[in-house]
């Protein structure tokens, strides 16, 4: 789960997860939405990945990438146990 924090401290990779959140995009449309270069976008979508924060699928010369939205629920319900832990008086 650490490396899903270290990938979710970037404000550029939570912007992608937000994209993502509406639908699978290849990189190139990712790409369309960020005024950074095309190595740049890549670089975040591999700690992404290796993050287990997004899928990746290739389609002929595309690649396609998701929510994976297994790991991004076990981190919310990890931050949701944070957040309603029983307090003792």
């Amino acid at each position: 789960m650490d490396s899903s924090f270290k990938a979710l401290n970037d404000p550029t990779r939570r912007a992608i997860l937000e994209l993502l959140r509406k639908g699978d995009l290849t990189a190139g449309e990712i790409a369309d939405h960020f005024d950074i270069s095309k190595p740049s976008i890549s670089h975040h979508l591999d700690l992404l990945k290796q993050a287990d924060l997004v899928t990746c699928v290739r389609e002929g010369q595309f690649l396609r990438y998701g929510l994976n939205t297994t790991v991004v629920d076990e981190v919310i319900g990890w931050l949701f146990t944070l957040t309603h832990k029983t307090r003792k008086p």
